[in-house]
């Protein structure tokens, strides 16, 4: 008997309006008339009984066409599928009205947004897209996913090497305060950290992956729009949680999706909680330009968690160009100085709406925003020759002498910290690594010492090297194997006395430790192992043993995988990874803590007591 992909297909190509010369049906031809209430589209649907029942609902006896049903499915990639989609078909992984993956209602331009984007981050090679390892799960699919897991491997560094970890330091309120990295896919460690540190992390800093698909980072960077855009959402909402109410977020971007995650973090924060977009001058573009202007800047978009919360006034150093602006003197013995406006430009401060006096009984009338000082400290001004008065103009003098011992107050625009091919003191042979100063000056404006910051995609380290170097408490978050290499290498060094960086700046002498630990793994071990497999027989002998210890998705009927066992050796090899990968349930890619007890997952008698210790049970 045919199934429902079948008998519509064979139905629609009796329109010859919706069939190409070639014989293959027109999809979007198919979706536009549909669209328009097409008479005769219409009256070959109700045609066919099975087809009818399906995408007609009657109302007090009358038939209405439930259009959006009916384009849903036609767009779905189930209906017209490739051989693999139609082997998960046969099989039965797709069952009843389960035809689109996320079983919701569909926003055309981001059509997977009530979804989570579970899966790691790494790739196979350069020609493997995110396929394997990004699945999109259904809100229906979801259980027990961003559950707390259980931690594994524990262990403290510091300057006398790796020792095994006897438990956390905790601060006279219960809070851990040990620096932690964590290996792990980064949701579900988030996730897990929520017991612990929800509304305790004053700084979240972050560089994802910028959907490019060139990224430096082992990273699989290739995301679709959608997938991308469900891949952030899903951290953020859980990275929010963790934030104090007097927090902040830098999340930093190129122009590949700065604009549609700046709507995202609208969103998510609210409008009223962004701060800026920062421009940091990144790298020195080349000299060639073909249809597009060099891209030499990255953006970080800047966000609180409650509108009210201050930031720190820092400055910087006056470049040539700025000592070049000090250009007039009195020759009274107070040196060169610039002259500045008096209107207010914004911001707090009382409302000082005056006409003003001066000693020469000169009236100057109010500027349309207001002073920016009251009358008394402007007279005040006057009387020690800081104001800088002709016929026509009042303004404030800056003294150069005095500027430079003060410096420059930051704007958003980010030239002067370095760059990417300016960080060699920095290199850890892992190229698009980020100088210690940007992350110095993040610090330094939202942060105090022994505030807690967390970045969730640790890459090279330089946001932890940074926090350690400058007494910040810190979490690192990282997925790929290189943790041990890049971050975890990295903190040793810094902890040994590392000179690189922004240590000469603040002094570093070495010293200080941090905590390791990793997710216990369950089927995620599956899926490593299906990623290393190279041979259809290895697969065939993999998935044997997955029927006996893995956890499969309540979709799947092993009977029915081995009574269509040659449709599955037809398959290619990638095709095969994917199909095992998709017969995993994803709610067990990690030990849950709640099933810590169980024998079957093995978990040691120390790292009980250390996950009771960690989570507060004891």
């Amino acid at each position: 008997m045919k199934n429902i992909f079948e008998q519509l297909t064979d139905l629609l190509k009796k329109d010859e309006r919706l069939v190409s010369q070639d014989g293959v049906l027109l999809k979007n031809q198919t979706q536009e008339l549909a669209r328009k209430n097409d008479p005769e589209l219409i009256k070959l649907l109700l045609s066919e009984k099975a087809i009818k029942q399906h995408f007609f609902f009657e109302v007090e006896k009358t038939l209405i066409f439930d259009k959006e049903k009916f384009i849903r499915f036609v767009s779905n990639k189930q209906f017209l599928p490739d051989s693999y989609t139609a082997f998960k078909n046969k099989i039965g992984l797709t069952a009843g009205d389960e035809y689109v993956s996320e079983n919701k209602e569909i926003v055309l331009t981001w059509p997977y947004k009530d979804c989570v984007l579970e899966g790691g981050m790494t790739k196979e090679d350069q020609k493997r897209d995110e396929i394997f390892y990004n699945e999109t799960l259904a809100p229906d699919d979801i259980n027990r996913l961003l559950d707390a897991k259980v931690f594994t491997n524990f262990k403290r560094i510091d300057k006398k090497g790796e020792h095994k970890l006897d438990g956390f330091n905790r601060d006279e309120k219960g809070t851990i305060k040990d620096n932690l990295i964590i290996k792990g896919n980064n949701l579900l460690a988030l996730a897990s950290l929520k017991k612990e540190f929800s509304g305790k992390v004053k700084l979240i800093y972050i560089d994802p992956p910028y959907n490019t698909g060139n990224d430096g980072f082992n990273y699989n960077d290739s995301f679709n729009h959608s997938s991308w855009l469900v891949f952030m959402k899903n951290r953020l909402e859980v990275a929010k949680t963790l934030l104090r109410d007097d927090g902040f977020i830098f999340v930093q971007c190129d122009d590949s999706e700065q604009a549609y995650l700046k709507v995202l973090l609208d969103d998510i924060f609210g409008r009223d909680n962004y701060r800026n977009s920062i421009y940091w001058h990144r790298t020195y573009a080349g000299k060639t330009i073909s249809k597009n202007l060099p891209w030499n800047i990255d953006t970080i978009l800047f966000y609180s968690k409650n509108p009210s919360s201050g930031i720190n006034n820092i400055t910087k150093e006056l470049t040539e160009i700025d000592i070049a602006s000090f250009n007039k003197d009195d020759n009274d013995g107070k040196g060169k100085y610039t002259t500045v406006s008096l209107q207010k430009t914004g911001g707090p401060g009382p409302q000082t709406t005056y006409d003003y006096k001066d000693n020469k009984g000169r009236i100057w009338k109010c500027p349309a925003k207001g002073w920016r000082m009251t009358k008394e400290k402007l007279k005040a001004k006057e009387k020690e020759g800081r104001l800088y008065i002709t016929d026509k103009t009042i303004r404030e003098k800056y003294y150069l002498n005095e500027r430079l011992k003060i410096g420059k107050q930051i704007d958003n625009l980010w030239g002067d910290i370095g760059n990417m091919n300016r960080s060699k003191s920095e290199d850890t042979g892992f190229s698009g690594q980020k100088p210690e100063k940007l992350l110095q000056r993040i610090f330094d404006l939202t942060i105090d010492n022994n505030d807690l910051v967390l970045d969730f995609f640790a890459g090279t380290g330089t946001t932890l090297a940074t926090a350690h170097k400058t007494g910040r408490q810190y979490i690192g978050i990282e997925q790929m194997d290189y943790i041990h290499d890049l971050p975890e290498a990295r903190l040793k060094e810094v902890i040994a006395g590392d000179q690189g960086g922004i240590s000469k700046d603040v002094n570093w002498k070495g010293g200080g430790d941090f905590v390791y630990m990793e997710l216990a793994k369950w089927n995620e071990e599956w899926i490593e192992n299906i990623r290393d497999t190279k041979t259809g027989k290895e697969l065939a002998k993999l998935w044997d043993e997955m029927k006996e210890t893995a956890f499969l998705s309540y979709k799947v009927k092993p009977e029915m995988i081995v009574a269509n066992a040659k449709d599955f050796e037809d398959l290619s090899i990638a095709d095969q990874k994917k199909f095992l990968i998709a017969c995993l349930d994803k709610n067990q890619l990690y030990v849950n803590l709640s099933e810590i007890e169980d024998k079957e997952y093995g978990v040691s008698k120390k790292d009980k007591e250390l996950n009771e210790n960690f989570y507060g049970s004891k």
